[in-house]
């Protein structure tokens, strides 16, 4: 089932030849010297802008602020006297709420649409213009009121992907609250940490959530969760989906959510704008959850990157995530609300609800603009469906962009995405610390185009460096730590919810004046930053550093492979080598049947011709599923774990812990986890 030889089957050289020297400057991560990747492709209008944002700060976000309405006027724009605790906008007053609704429909765009949700897992759409919308949250936000919600207080949000979880969201922060929004799903738990930890007022949920086989009973888990919790919320108002699962109402303690739309509208709260707006913890924080605390300025910023970043002033945009993510808050419900877009809820896959030609339906049926996903999306359909016959059933004219982001996209699965969609498809970089983007094209300022395998130049307010071990500055085109020097730009997380000494140890302790991204890679001599892989993720071979994303390009290439991880293993000679593990693809049509053998001597023969014998790649096996979160990141760090025979603790993330059983096995072939206890869940 695997091939340790290093004779392969022939490739033909000049099939791969023009790529091979890019692929090698990715991948031998201890190379100093990078050639040009051509012509420049930034701006001056972005230069301009950038150097700006970092030599005059005050003037660069002043004009940004002016985008909002606010209530008072800021007293001083920055405030960096205690480093990493930047303030901005300090002393200004304004509320979130009033400007992502309730101004719009104050200047006359009450009729138009501001939320649609799409759902074929339900087989309904719905649209919400934004008179709508400020009706439903003025009243929600009445009821929180009325049930002891003050300024400050924290609102758990545990629901679907539907319009009601945005309303929420908005209702809580009218009223001067903080919202903390658990990805729906999560076990019991999970949801019992987060409600520790947050410790809500009110809990709203919905009573059941819509997965492609089989319905998940929200309000249950809630039940269970709140039955082991040593911190109980006043009330829970509960959102029924009537059209897919009833639940049943504690007596006591719940309100049904048409009850709660019953109470008297309220206005908005002004808020500080370094007040707390939510609280989102990262994923796998079971034992000491980490919740960051993102500022109520960051409206500001959400605002200007619609147009700055994404190039949209007006239109249709649309992020295909969850409100659970950072994604979801930043770009599903903030950002496009703010700056007064329709946005779009997707509740669905991209392949199997109930086919892989959903992605182009929206985009005609609701004339989507841009669109914003994660590669895994696009791996999905190009597995699937590799000759986009469902993608030639629609007309995807409205298409301007698409942006992608969370992980690492290979050439290929960028390649064939800007074939079928039939528009560039861009690179950006950034974190749930940040908020939004670190790095990206920058639209707003002309820059089209980012140099290949990049994730695009510093937005402005990030002054991006890289780090040797020492703390001493790389060179250009040299691989080091990707660090953000202070002051952070506004909107970057204020801190860890109560745990201010936890936010400087984590993020700043090792490189003291900057932001630790905890990435690896290299900024060129005009400013393009290429993201290598999570420091973690840069592998020790004999000396070589090399990094995994970078073979897993290689291995992509391979037209049976429609996904795949690499990791480092341990050998006792060369320390690391790397470990493959891939899915193939299913045959097509009439398409000949190829063995897993073959597959993997070509793997290993690609890599050998495209690298060379230093990667020491021999070690290849397909898989049936790779392990990845619900947010598409494969699990690297657990298999990696899993090889060297250590407890591996999955995270409440992941979309399918089976699979670990396949890979124990996978692994085990290789003599690997051998004496690997089972991993925790």
């Amino acid at each position: 089932m695997h091939q340790e030889s290093d004779v392969g089957p022939k490739i033909e050289k000049n099939k791969f030849e023009s790529s091979i020297s890019e692929l090698k400057k990715k991948t031998f991560v201890s190379a100093a010297d990078i050639e040009s990747y051509g012509e420049s492709n930034v701006t001056q209008e972005y230069l301009k802008a950038h150097r700006l944002s970092l030599d005059d700060p005050e003037a660069f976000w002043t004009d940004v602020g002016n985008e909002l309405e606010w209530t008072r006027s800021w007293d001083r724009v920055l405030d960096d006297s205690n480093p990493p605790f930047t303030k901005w906008w300090v002393g200004g007053e304004m509320s979130v709420c009033h400007n992502a609704v309730d101004r719009h429909v104050n200047s006359g765009k009450g009729d138009s649409v501001a939320l649609v949700h799409d759902s074929p897992l339900t087989d309904t759409v719905r649209k919400i213009t934004y008179s709508e919308l400020q009706d439903q949250v003025s009243r929600i936000a009445g009821k929180l009121s009325a049930l002891g919600v003050t300024r400050g207080s924290r609102v758990l949000i545990y629901m679907p992907l539907i319009p009601e979880a945005i309303v929420a969201m908005l209702a809580t922060n009218r009223i001067g609250a903080i919202h903390s929004v658990v990805f729906g799903g999560f076990a019991a738990r999970e949801l019992r940490t987060r409600i520790e930890h947050a410790e809500p007022t009110v809990i709203i949920a919905a009573s059941c959530g819509v997965e492609p086989n089989k319905i998940v009973r929200y309000k249950d888990i809630l039940d269970e969760a709140l039955c082991q919790s040593s911190h109980q919320p006043h009330k829970c108002i509960i959102y029924q989906r009537r059209r897919v699962l009833e639940c049943a109402l504690e007596k006591d303690r719940d309100i049904s959510w048409q009850e709660a739309l019953e109470a008297d509208p309220v206005p908005c709260v002004s808020v500080e704008a370094n007040e707390p707006l939510y609280i989102l913890y990262t994923s796998g924080t079971t034992d000491a959850p980490k919740g960051v605390q993102r500022p109520c300025g960051h409206a500001a910023t959400l605002c200007w990157s619609m147009h700055a970043v994404y190039g949209l002033k007006k239109g249709v945009w649309w992020a295909a995530s969850d409100l659970g993510w950072v994604v979801g808050h930043s770009y599903i419900c903030y950002g496009p609300l703010l700056a007064g877009l329709t946005s779009i809820l997707y509740e669905g896959k991209p392949d199997r609800t109930p086919d892989p030609g959903q992605y182009f339906r929206i985009i005609e049926q609701h004339r989507v603009n841009a669109l914003f996903t994660i590669p895994t999306a696009f791996r999905v359909l190009k597995r699937v469906d590799p000759s986009a016959k469902y993608a030639r059933r629609y007309c995807g004219k409205s298409l301007k962009t698409v942006f992608i982001a969370g992980e690492h996209c290979d050439q290929d699965t960028r390649q064939w995405s800007e074939r079928v969609f039939g528009v560039p498809v861009l690179n950006h970089w950034w974190q749930t610390e940040t908020g939004s983007a670190i790095t990206a094209p920058c639209l707003g300022y002309g820059v089209k185009a980012i140099p290949p395998h990049s994730a695009g130049y510093p937005v402005p307010g990030y002054d991006i460096r890289t780090l040797r071990e020492d703390g001493s500055e790389c060179q250009a085109g040299e691989v080091g730590r990707i660090v953000a020097k202070l002051p952070l730009p506004p909107g970057f997380a204020s801190t860890l919810w109560q745990s201010d000494e936890r936010f400087k140890k984590t993020y700043f302790e090792s490189y003291p004046g900057y932001y630790d991204t905890q990435d690896a890679g290299w900024v060129s001599a005009e400013g393009a930053v290429w993201v290598v892989a999570r420091a973690d993720d840069v592998i020790n071979v004999a000396g070589h550093r090399l990094s995994t994303a970078a073979l897993e390009d290689v291995v992509l290439k391979h037209a049976r492979v429609a996904d795949a991880v690499v990791v480092g293993a341990p050998d006792p000679t060369k320390g690391d080598v790397p470990l493959c593990l891939y899915v193939m693809r299913p045959p097509q049509d009439d398409e000949e049947i190829v063995a897993e053998t073959t597959v993997t001597q070509e793997l290993i023969a690609l890599v050998r011709h495209l690298i060379g014998p230093i990667a020491a790649f021999r070690k290849a096996v397909a898989v049936p599923a790779l392990p990845r979160t619900r947010s598409g990141k494969a699990l690297r760090g657990a298999i990696a774990k899993l090889a060297r025979s250590q407890l591996v603790k999955l995270p409440a993330t992941i979309e399918d812990p089976t699979v670990f059983g396949e890979i124990k096995t996978a692994l085990q072939k290789f003599g690997y986890a051998i004496d690997a206890p089972d991993p925790e869940y």
